[in-house]
C-alpha cells in the first residue's frame, strides 16, 4: 500500500479541501471517509457525490428460474414487492433480486424513487403520470406496456423530483 497527496483544491467559498488517496493491498472493500469539523450542506453536498457515483457502479444478481443475471441498475424500470419477493421489472421482463425495498433505497443511484410503500421506480425512464385524485396515479415507461402506479403519499414528492430533475 501507499499514500499519495493528491493536492489541495480552493474551492469559490475560500475552504481549502485536502484529498488523500491511499492505496491498499489488502482486498478490503473501497472506502471514502470525509473527516470535518462540522456536517454543513457542503458536506452533505459531497457525501450525495460520492454515493451517486458508488451507486451508479452498482451491478445486482438478477434471478429468472435457475439462472442468474448481471446488467446495470439503469435497465430496471421499477422495483416491486410481489408477496414475499421483489422483483426489478425491465422493458420485457421480470427478475427476482435478493433485497428489500428499504435496502434498495439505500444502495441505488438518486433517479430511483420511492412510488408506494410497494415500490421504487427509476425516475429517467418514465414517460408519463396520469394522476388520479381518487386512487393511485399511472405511471407509464416509454417502448413497453408496463406500468407502477405511484400512491397519494408519494405523488407529490415523485412530482417534485421530477420537476427539480428537469433543472
Amino acid at each position: 500500500g501507499g499514500t499519495f497527496l493528491c493536492g489541495k483544491r480552493r474551492r469559490k467559498w475560500g475552504m481549502c479541501v485536502k484529498i488523500r488517496i491511499e492505496l491498499t493491498d489488502d482486498g478490503s472493500e473501497d472506502e471514502v471517509v470525509i473527516r470535518c469539523g462540522r456536517v454543513d450542506a457542503r458536506v452533505r453536498e459531497i457525501e450525495a457525490f460520492v454515493r451517486e457515483q458508488a451507486a451508479r457502479e452498482l451491478r445486482l444478481t438478477f434471478y429468472q428460474d435457475n439462472r442468474e443475471f448481471y446488467f446495470p441498475v439503469q435497465s430496471v424500470l421499477f422495483f416491486e414487492t410481489e408477496g414475499e419477493y421483489v422483483y426489478a421489472h425491465t422493458e420485457k421482463d421480470a427478475y427476482r433480486i435478493r433485497y428489500r425495498l428499504y435496502e434498495l433505497e439505500e444502495k441505488l443511484p438518486r433517479c430511483f424513487v420511492r412510488c408506494s410503500k410497494s415500490a421504487i421506480l427509476n425516475s429517467e425512464r418514465v414517460y408519463s403520470i396520469t394522476k388520479n385524485l381518487a386512487a393511485s396515479s399511472l405511471v407509464t415507461f416509454q417502448g413497453t406496456h408496463k406500468h407502477v402506479y405511484v400512491s397519494r403519499n408519494y405523488y407529490k414528492l415523485l412530482r417534485q423530483f421530477m420537476k427539480r430533475e428537469q433543472g
